[in-house]
């Protein structure tokens, strides 16, 4: 899968399109929780999508369910 084919299942999933690269970082996240792409194609995913400036959002600690210490 390509960044065109993401782009394409996002506007099935969510009936319009979008260029928001962090918004299709966080589809391609979805889809790999749901075994709906393998790991080999999250990861090429989102190593193209890093390239084009998606970043991950910073996880918010104070109501995170995992104690950091």
């Amino acid at each position: 899968m390509d960044i065109n084919q993401l782009k394409s299942k996002f506007n099935q999933s969510r009936d319009y399109n979008t260029d928001d690269i962090n918004a299709l970082m966080d589809f391609a996240k979805k889809a790999y929780i749901q075994n709906e792409i393998g790991i080999k194609e999250y990861r090429q995913l989102v190593r193209e999508l890093e390239n084009q400036g998606a970043v991950i959002p910073e996880t918010d600690n104070k109501n995170s369910l995992i104690k950091h210490s």
